[in-house]
């Protein structure tokens, strides 16, 4: 199995493709990372990637695996990311 990309080897490609500089790569990057932290509450979309998504679980029931005793599991808030479907076509066939 190939090895994840760096965030170096990530910016080094955008900046490649893009002709831009490094630089400008990498400030291009944290600032869609930044506004995907920033409208993650109401949504935010990657166009062709996905979309990341603020979503409240409800309280609910579970189990300890080491005892089976069933214990409550309290509300929380998760973050999530749903992947649009052309990204799932492009990596899946």
């Amino acid at each position: 199995m190939a090895k994840a990309a760096t965030k170096s080897q990530i910016i080094a490609k955008v900046a490649e493709d893009a002709d831009i500089s490094k630089v400008q790569a990498k400030a291009a990057i944290e600032s869609l990372v930044n506004q995907a932290y920033a409208g993650a509450a109401d949504g935010f979309t990657v166009p062709g990637l996905g979309k990341l998504v603020k979503v409240e679980r409800k309280a609910r029931q579970g189990r300890n695996p080491a005892t089976g005793e069933t214990i409550q599991i309290a509300a929380k808030t998760v973050l999530k990311f749903r992947i649009a479907k052309a990204a799932k076509d492009a990596v899946l066939g």
